[in-house]
């Protein structure tokens, strides 16, 4: 039996995304951890009870830059990674606080707010059984303190296997909300096996509202797979990429290279980081070939967001200080850059 839904939001994200895309901020962990509140390695949101200050300032500047969509930030708020830091003790004060957190900064501008789970890294194809069983465990109760605290739906994401995905569509149903369903290609099929575009099917086939991908792959080696999915799979799609370079030998940030060729993953992948410009193409892009649900993963920051949602039409409350270069001392109009300067600008050419 389906226990009773506790949406914030009067309107709902299937009614929103009958109406338009519906664009979502995310990558709130890569962000926290570039502010000096999230360790990298394990990425755990202990900044949730540690400074949760610093979760509501980042949920309200993504909120300013256009984001539809406030995640709370449980995402690796589960048994298995807390077990790792050593505070398991804190699992419910992590997942509760987050999503006050998110509803806290969803009602100052009308929001929506996302419960959110994610890959468990228990799941395990060798004892599927068990494991199983403990990833719907990890999923339960982190999704009922969400729904007691209130969500309008669930976003499941960074999903690696088919079955794991499966699990967690059934435990969001049966809390009575919407489900957002994303997988993460990193490698060209899921780590079960299957095609990502049948990967989606399934999801879609059995009751998931949106499906999608998140994570791993970049907008240049994630829109050729979009449009597989748009031209294969009906209803509403998510497309969340991470703003980096990606190319076709290395269609994931995971295999992404510094200058020396050692990994860049993830402590030198600020040398591939997109510009605003071109997550605003991005967005773009998306928009043109069906895509609904539109966002960014880890590494975005609200000016790419402003950007993405200044493409598809918006005017955000962070828009009054969209840059103005006519305004710039050297590249500004005629009337801003004084004489004196103009000489130096041959030697830009």
């Amino acid at each position: 039996m389906s226990k009773p839904s506790n949406r914030p939001s009067p309107k709902g994200l299937l009614e929103r995304l009958q109406e338009g895309i519906v664009l979502g901020a995310e990558g709130y962990i890569f962000e926290l951890e570039r502010r000096g509140f999230v360790k990298a390695g394990a990425f755990v949101p202990e900044v949730l009870v540690d400074y949760p200050s610093a979760v509501r300032e980042l949920h309200r500047e993504f909120l300013r830059a256009g984001s539809d969509v406030m995640v709370a930030l449980t995402y690796y708020a589960h048994r298995e990674k807390l077990r790792v830091i050593g505070r398991e003790d804190e699992l419910e004060a992590m997942n509760r606080t987050a999503v006050r957190l998110a509803n806290e900064v969803a009602r100052e501008g009308g929001a929506l707010v996302a419960g959110n789970i994610c890959n468990t890294w228990a799941y395990d194809l060798a004892n599927k059984a068990a494991s199983s069983k403990e990833v719907r465990r990890q999923y339960t109760e982190q999704l009922t303190w969400a729904a007691e605290e209130g969500i309008d739906f669930v976003l499941a994401e960074t999903l690696e296997y088919v079955g794991e995905a499966l699990i967690a569509l059934d435990v969001i149903k049966s809390f009575n909300v919407p489900a957002v369903i994303n997988f993460s290609p990193i490698y060209e099929k899921s780590k079960d096996g299957y095609d990502w575009i049948e990967a989606c099917r399934i999801l879609k086939d059995n009751g998931a509202d949106v499906v999608g991908f998140n994570c791993a792959r970049g907008p240049a080696t994630l829109l050729p797979l979009l449009c597989k999915l748009r031209e294969n799979v009906e209803g509403p799609i998510a497309a969340v990429p991470v703003p980096y370079h990606t190319t076709p030998k290395e269609p994931s940030f995971q295999f992404l290279k510094n200058l020396d060729g050692t990994s860049a993953y993830t402590l030198g992948l600020d040398q591939h980081l997109l510009t605003r410009l071109e997550t605003a193409a991005f967005a773009t892009e998306a928009e043109e070939i069906g895509i609904n649900y539109i966002g960014l993963c880890c590494g975005a920051g609200p000016h790419h967001i402003r950007a993405m949602a200044e493409a598809l039409g918006r005017t955000t409350t962070a828009s009054k200080y969209s840059p103005d270069m006519s305004q710039h001392g050297l590249l500004g109009l005629d009337g801003v850059v004084k004489k004196s300067e103009k000489q130096f600008l041959k030697h830009w050419k």
